[in-house]
């Protein structure tokens, strides 16, 4: 009886840990190869096209995805990005570099719910799309070859900088005298009138985040939208 018990118990004990978790397939569905990456799980990946990478985040776990373009590592993992460099590593430790459109999830949070969005706020390097397991939540879609049509003021090699990144003023960070009232500007609204649903801006939050009932798995596919 006692083997049953802890049996038993280490079942439970699995189970709870498993509840509210998330499973994350990311795809590249480019033509080009694309190096994800992921924090605080995850690392990073080379995916050719039509590869996945499947990663999990624990209940209460804040992260995000994003794919790097134009990468050369070597047999360590040692290497550079054009963009969303992370460290000159494959196996991504920290933030990556901008421009890079990303993927943002805060797993089984308030009230058990899962919150997502796709982030421009630090420039657009891919088109990305986030689509949950659960039919009855929001797919977020930033399909547009933005990097054809930025602005030349934002423009870099394979990306499009966000003014933030570009000009470092108050003004289009949403900080200092900015910071509580900060309203759209030209080039945030390109980006909106580009990708409706993906954050243009740091203030852009009641159009671009999404939330789904914890437990739910998610696709983020590049250069996709199924």
């Amino acid at each position: 009886a006692l083997g049953v018990s802890l049996i038993f118990m280490a079942a439970l004990y699995i189970y709870v840990q498993g509840v509210g978790c998330a499973t994350f397939e990311i795809r590249n569905e480019c033509s080009s190869t694309v190096w994800a990456a992921g924090i605080p799980h995850g690392g990073g990946k080379q995916l050719e096209k039509g590869q996945s990478w499947t990663v999990q985040f624990p209940a209460g776990t804040t992260g995000r995805f994003w794919g790097r373009t134009g990468c050369s590592f070597d047999g360590s993992g040692k290497g550079s990005c054009k963009t969303g460099d992370c460290g000159g590593l494959l196996n991504c430790q920290g933030s990556g570099g901008v421009p890079a459109s990303l993927a943002e999830f805060a797993v089984n949070q308030f009230e058990n719910k899962d919150f997502y969005d796709i982030s421009l706020v630090d420039g657009f390097n891919l088109p990305l799309s986030i689509i949950p397991s659960n039919n009855q939540c929001t797919k977020s879609v930033c399909s547009s070859d933005i990097n054809s049509k930025c602005p030349t003021e934002l423009r870099v090699p394979d990306g499009c900088k966000s003014p933030c990144v570009a000009f470092n003023t108050p003004q289009y960070c949403c900080t200092g005298s900015f910071l509580d009232n900060c309203p759209p500007t030209d080039y945030s609204r390109f980006f909106k009138r580009e990708c409706p649903q993906a954050y243009s801006y740091a203030k852009d939050d009641t159009t671009s985040t999404f939330t789904c009932p914890g437990g739910t798995n998610y696709k983020v596919v590049f250069c996709g939208t199924t």
